[in-house]
């Protein structure tokens, strides 16, 4: 089975710094595979070097066997930024007819209020400004219309950012279902967690490097624990016992 996205020996650098360094990835069509690192790992540089959204140094990137660079590269996939804020002067209905005219698809109100409330989105809150959405709603609101962009790739940087906990259990469970359509996800996260539930692989991010690929499952074997929070810190070197130190030193102060 060919890969729909491959990264072939990508590199970045910003000054002196280098954020990606010669990274190799392949993801495959129906999989779940979550970008874990800590913050300015660089996770979000690799999703928008993916997206010709920032230039690459050296190294291939390829969509659909199509270099990532060409625009028909990503007609098969939907997008959604981790700082994301839709333009206020639009309601919420506004928007989403909006992005469905751009993905070429129809406003289907039907599936429109199913998406709504596959994501605990109130119906009501569509007529109303989005310049009146919290946070979390304005995160709903993008995640509904890439899921009504009948797109068969998703790429979402920290799509759970802002969202409560019933929103986040609701968008888990709708993801699973994207998933038996046979969608591919491909996302960046914080929330070893949800790795746990959702990917079939996760891919760890560090000093510029993928320093591990593969299932949830693996890693913890690989690190020797049935805890992946702990396989993880151990993945980017931070021992356990540095870390319970650490926690201790806190609790003393």
């Amino acid at each position: 089975m060919s890969a729909i996205i491959k990264f072939q020996q990508v590199s970045k650098r910003y000054t002196t710094h280098t954020v990606l360094d010669q990274i190799d990835l392949d993801i495959y069509q129906g999989e779940f595979i979550g970008l874990v690192g800590v913050n300015g790992a660089g996770k979000t540089t690799l999703i928008k070097s993916l997206l010709d959204l920032c230039e690459i140094d050296t190294g291939k990137i390829d969509l659909f066997n199509v270099p990532h660079f060409n625009a028909a590269a990503r007609t098969q996939l939907a997008f959604l930024p981790e700082q994301f804020t839709p333009p206020t002067y639009l309601t919420g209905k506004q928007f989403l007819h909006y992005m469905v005219k751009l993905y070429q698809q129809p406003y289907d109100l039907n599936k429109v209020e199913c998406v709504c409330q596959a994501v605990d989105f109130p119906i009501a809150a569509l007529s109303q400004s989005v310049r009146h959405y919290s946070k979390g709603m304005a995160r709903k609101l993008g995640l509904i219309s890439c899921f009504l962009s009948e797109k068969s790739l998703l790429i979402l940087d920290e799509p759970m950012s802002g969202l409560d906990p019933k929103a986040r259990a609701y968008l888990k469970h709708y993801l699973h279902t994207l998933k038996q359509a046979g969608i591919t996800l491909f996302f960046s996260t914080h929330l070893l967690v949800d790795v746990e539930t959702l990917c079939d692989r996760m891919a760890i991010l560090h000093d510029g490097k993928l320093q591990f690929i593969g299932s949830p499952q693996a890693c913890c074997a690989q690190f020797n624990t049935d805890n992946l929070e702990h396989a993880y810190l151990q993945c980017i070197g931070v021992e356990h016992e540095m870390y319970i130190s650490a926690l201790s030193g806190i609790q003393k102060a």
